[in-house]
């Protein structure tokens, strides 16, 4: 398959998927980003995701990953106008996380409604980053500064950083945490520290499976906006829950999943207590991937 007929398809599948959602395609916001990357494509796993809740339900995100060293993701986006840098910090911290860490790869975010939205650094699964490491960046949200008491409290302040994701639309951080500590009461003690309503019976089920979880900040608020964690699982009904009504529906109307699919399923927690309910699926997968929240990333991610 040539690179134009695959970039063709790969478009088709996803104005297929914003079919199946109901919510409007943009074939020029949508088209501009795989375009971009193209060259890059070929070797990249490709993922896409839906979520529950106001923010999520109006469109569906596609993702995909590229190993260090085959392009810089960043220069890409700037080159073929995917971001449009301002004197925002949110515009120099990819950099500046980029070339404190040592990368595994990179990863970029888009949507069937809105186009580009996302870029990730992903590091080594041997040698993460502890969130310390961050800290003192200078574009870096003083929110993340603000909460670190509260993500050492809870056992999120070792090298234990798979992933670091910026919104360029949102301008919020994500920080992406492995080892997410699974027991009810650490559980219900994190809701406690983001003054969270009780957690749902439905969460702490999927909690104990969880094998890593994220925080959205902004430099807007000091607070954690969104807190997260995601579930691997072979096949839907591998869940220890009931997948949601609309998330089923949707991944019931989607044929074109890889054959080795990694399922991740997440369940995030906003800062108004709304639980919102998303999952990734692969359109492609790739060995080399950890599948980490390659959302997550992601990563790919979920944020």
């Amino acid at each position: 398959m040539s690179m134009t007929s695959e970039l063709a398809d790969l478009c088709s599948a996803i104005e297929e998927s914003a079919r199946v959602l109901e919510v409007p395609y943009s074939h020029d916001k949508v088209r501009s980003v795989p375009t971009a990357y193209e060259d890059a494509l070929p070797n990249a796993p490709i993922a896409f995701r839906m979520g529950t809740g106001r923010r999520y339900s109006s469109d569906v995100d596609w993702g995909f990953s590229v190993p260090e060293g085959d392009v810089d993701p960043y220069t890409v986006a700037l080159a073929h106008g995917l971001v449009e840098p301002t004197d925002h910090p949110v515009f120099s911290l990819f950099l500046e996380v980029a070339e404190r860490c040592q990368v595994n790869f990179y990863g970029v975010d888009f949507g069937a409604v809105g186009g580009f939205k996302k870029m990730y650094v992903a590091f080594p699964p041997d040698d993460m980053e502890p969130l310390s490491a961050l800290l003192d960046l200078p574009s870096m949200p003083p929110s993340v500064a603000g909460n670190y008491d509260f993500f050492a409290r809870h056992g999120m302040d070792g090298k234990q950083m798979p992933m670091f994701g910026i919104d360029y639309r949102h301008r919020t951080v994500n920080l992406y945490f492995a080892g997410f500590p699974t027991e009810t009461d650490r559980v219900r003690s994190i809701f406690r520290g983001l003054q969270l309503p009780e957690p749902s019976d439905q969460l702490l089920k999927l909690s104990k499976r969880a094998i890593a979880a994220y925080a959205t900040l902004s430099w807007d608020s000091p607070k954690i906006e969104r807190f997260a964690f995601s579930v691997v699982a072979g096949d839907p009904s591998d869940l220890p829950v009931p997948m949601d009504p609309e998330i089923e529906k949707f991944l019931a109307g989607i044929p074109r999943r890889a054959d080795d699919d990694k399922f991740l399923y997440y369940v995030a927690v906003s800062s108004t207590g709304e639980e919102i309910y998303k999952f990734q699926s692969y359109y492609r997968f790739k060995s080399w991937l950890n599948p980490m929240p390659a959302s997550a990333s992601g990563e790919n991610r979920a944020g």
